[in-house]
């Protein structure tokens, strides 16, 4: 029996031992309202998405071509939308995520209007969008039960039980809306204390896996931007226990940790590490720092120095009062960086880069996965990188190398329309497209991401509908590019009423008024032109 027909048949019993004072409650209609709220609090939803994140885990091991994937949502709409859209398309939510993207907080949800990616925001603002997110999905849920609600109730005013059944079955075999999110908390928003609290209440929102990168908190950039500077390891290390912590202390066992590594793009630090013998963790993250052997006599006021193998050495200290790393050893501080996560708490890893290549990413996790060889990413498919730009530049140099005739090619030059029908262009988009399944095969990447989607095709939607909305084309911009679109491609908020609750909330008034209830979705709701 379905967990719906088992509280049909608890809350008749409950009605039953409650006498006639219940004599108007219907226990269907109460076994409906707790089908379409099956998560009570955000803790019920990071425990259950937790587990959903640690089979796929496991199903990636044993299957590199079962990876996950996500887009970043900036509002809790545009999270529901492409859920809802997963469903109708691809008819399971199976291994799709929703990602929360630092960078979109700052830019549009932060009380000081938009704000570049440096952890200036509130920090609260994270939490609240995660469980406004969830509160959307929940949503989503509610409005399609509904809707199979709906359907169960004229099919038994037909007496068609075929149609019954099929229509139980969906609702006995409904797959929710809800999935895990892999949240971004910055740099941990101040000591490890701080971090602990702000976890704690992404966790309570639904958090199931939280990303926590390994900058400075106070010196914090976006990933993609220069001046990044990293803390030694043991501070970081004390942030993922302070997550860890919190995951335990919420009774969230299993939930995930992500550790993103931004040395390879970082050459400074603020402080030099504490090292207590020769090979420590300590000296080898200052092993990388750009110094010169001095002796006492060269030793100038308020200078740092190390001792190293019974030298002096003088780190390059900038104005800004930071270390400077030696050049060219960003890749190896990422192995570093990347192996003592992993050893130390982290379950998976991100490791920021400044251009999409399977190569590239590929060559850093075998020498992590010669230390580790479970070791997988989380990965930024960033819209920051010119994605066209640099695949046609790495088709290009194979071409090259093959011994092809380039001759008709300028390789600073083929971001250019003139060569979209070139064999080149073509080969470079076939390497997009099979990008995300080319990495998850040759360079461990568990998880695919796009941080910043849905912020760049708000962007461009508007901008479509503006310059013909305010132009020539007046109302027919709307009607045309957007409203046909909706109806043609069976887009289901262009019913807004009902996304928006309305038949919920219609539904609701008929269980606690009955006949008396004054209900908006009669014959004169103008949503009944849609069909």
């Amino acid at each position: 029996m379905s967990a719906y027909q088992n509280d049909i048949k608890a809350v008749a019993a409950l009605k039953e031992s409650a006498g006639n004072s219940w004599s108007a409650i219907n226990p269907e209609s109460v076994a409906r309202m707790r089908a379409q709220n099956r998560f009570k609090t955000g803790l019920d939803i990071a425990k259950y998405t937790a587990a959903i994140m640690r089979k796929d885990m496991a199903e990636y091991d044993a299957d590199s071509s079962v990876y996950t994937q996500s887009l970043g949502c900036w509002h809790g709409f545009i999270g529901q939308q492409k859920l809802i859209s997963i469903k109708k398309h691809l008819k399971t939510t199976n291994k799709r995520y929703l990602y929360l993207s630092g960078w979109m907080v700052a830019a549009l949800r932060s009380d000081f209007g938009p704000l570049p990616d440096q952890s200036m925001h509130e920090k609260t603002a994270v939490s609240g969008l995660i469980e406004e997110l969830y509160t959307f999905l929940r949503q989503a849920d509610a409005r399609e039960l509904d809707l199979l609600f709906m359907d169960l109730d004229a099919a038994r005013d037909a007496g068609d039980k075929s149609k019954q059944d099929e229509v139980q079955a969906k609702i006995d075999n409904f797959e929710t809306h809800v999935v895990p999110i892999i949240a971004d908390i910055d740099a941990g928003f101040g000591n490890p204390e701080a971090t602990y609290l702000l976890a704690k209440k992404m966790i309570e929102a639904g958090a199931c896996c939280i990303q926590i990168e390994n900058q400075v908190s106070d010196e914090k950039q976006c990933g993609h931007q220069d001046g990044k500077v990293t803390v030694p390891h043991e501070d970081f290390l004390a942030k993922i226990n302070a997550v860890r912590y919190a995951f335990l202390e919420l009774g969230v066992d299993d939930g995930v940790i992500v550790a993103r590594t931004d040395s390879l793009g970082a050459g400074l630090t603020k402080q030099i590490a504490v090292t207590k013998e020769p090979g420590d963790l300590g000296d080898q993250y200052n092993s990388f720092l750009d110094c010169e052997e001095v002796s006492a006599a060269d030793m100038k006021n308020g200078d740092v120095v190390l001792n190293r193998d019974g030298k002096l050495l003088r780190p390059k200290r900038l104005p800004s009062n930071l270390f400077q790393f030696r050049a060219g050893t960003g890749e190896d501080r990422v192995i570093l960086d990347c192996i003592t996560s992993l050893q130390n708490g982290a379950d998976l890893l991100w490791i920021e880069t400044e251009k999409p290549h399977v190569g590239q990413i590929a060559a850093m996790v075998n020498r992590i996965r010669e230390v580790i060889p479970t070791a997988k990413l989380v990965y930024n498919n960033s819209p920051s990188f010119n994605w066209t730009l640099n695949f046609r530049q790495q088709v290009f140099d194979t071409m090259t190398a093959e011994g092809k005739d380039m001759s008709a090619y300028d390789r600073a030059k083929l971001m250019s329309v003139d060569y979209d029908e070139t064999e080149l262009a073509q080969i470079a988009d076939e390497k997009i497209r099979t990008f995300q399944a080319d990495g998850s095969r040759e360079a461990g990447i568990f998880h695919h991401l796009i941080t910043l989607p849905t912020y760049h095709t708000a962007a461009l939607s508007t901008d479509n509908l503006a310059k013909g909305y305010f132009a020539e084309q007046g109302m027919l911009a709307y009607v045309k590019g957007v409203q046909r679109q909706e109806l043609r491609q069976g887009i289901a908020c262009v019913k807004h009423q009902n996304m928006a609750g309305s038949d919920i909330g219609d539904n609701h008034k008929e269980y606690f008024a009955g006949e008396a209830a004054l209900k908006a979705g009669g014959k004169d709701n103008t949503m009944n032109q849609f069909g």
